[in-house]
């Protein structure tokens, strides 16, 4: 696939952009790697290195739930000393400048708040790995106060009223919250530009989200490493990493 250069790349969706009052971004894995943060799917990966966990095995045995915690012990510290790059600086700019009708994302890692995007206009489709909630109470915990304990020793940490400690993600095996799918459908459904950045869109439903904007009318950009489901389909198709292309998008933006 031709590749065009990094400033005619950022030239094009500066002005797919400008044609529009304001545009549903998609982020996925891709942009998080370059922050350091391991995918699922590639040689390496997380998947290739621990097997999942499903919600289902999680619930019935003390012995899946040990080693599901053992596993988010091992990987935290890469997701605690992740910090956002040219790409969520990117994105978070986008919202300064009033472009930005929502930002939908499949990372659980939180670089997007950091960032400086607003939570309210974060939808989170697998949850988050910065906050721990107990399944009975729901009460909610810093993660990094359930990471001192496993690491002072404790292998199953336990809520204050006896309940399981998760992270507040979804699991394997688990259903996305209704209202924050419901939510994503609908600004995708109501956009009048959708930009997939970072994901190969092979994680369903949400690799549905695309297709709903395109058939409503919407342009729809991809940029990802990879390639795609809707490749044939998109108005802008760049194949390569997110952050120098944002980045170098964005003084033109910022210049009307």
């Amino acid at each position: 696939m031709a590749q065009p250069d990094i400033q005619t790349a950022a030239r094009e969706l500066a002005d797919a952009i400008q044609a529009v009052d304001r545009i549903v971004v998609f982020t996925g894995a891709g942009i998080s790697t370059e922050s350091g943060i391991s995918d699922y799917r590639s040689q390496g990966g997380l998947w290739e290195r621990y097997k999942p966990v499903t919600i289902q095995e999680f619930l019935a045995g003390e012995d899946a739930r040990r080693r599901y915690w053992q596993r988010k012990k091992d990987i935290y510290p890469t997701f605690a000393k992740a910090k956002p790059n040219a790409g969520h600086r990117a994105i978070a700019a986008l919202e300064r400048v009033g472009r930005l009708q929502v930002l939908i994302t499949q990372n659980i890692d939180g670089l997007h708040e950091i960032a400086g995007n607003d939570p309210e206009n974060i939808i989170e489709l697998h949850g988050t790995e910065r906050w721990v909630k107990c399944l009975a109470c729901e009460k909610r915990i810093p993660r990094a106060e359930v990471q001192e304990r496993l690491e002072a020793g404790e292998e199953v940490p336990l809520c204050k009223c006896g309940g399981w400690l998760k992270p507040a993600t979804i699991s394997f095996g688990q259903s996305l919250p209704e209202d924050i799918l419901a939510r994503a459908f609908e600004e995708s459904e109501n956009c009048e530009a959708f930009l997939v950045v970072g994901s190969s869109l092979l994680v369903q439903p949400a690799a549905l989200m695309p297709g709903v904007a395109k058939h409503a009318g919407a342009w729809l950009g991809i940029l990802n490493r990879d390639e795609t489901p809707f490749d044939d389909v998109a108005d802008w198709r760049v194949n390569g990493e997110a952050g120098p292309v944002l980045e170098a998008a964005m003084p033109y933006l910022l210049a009307t």
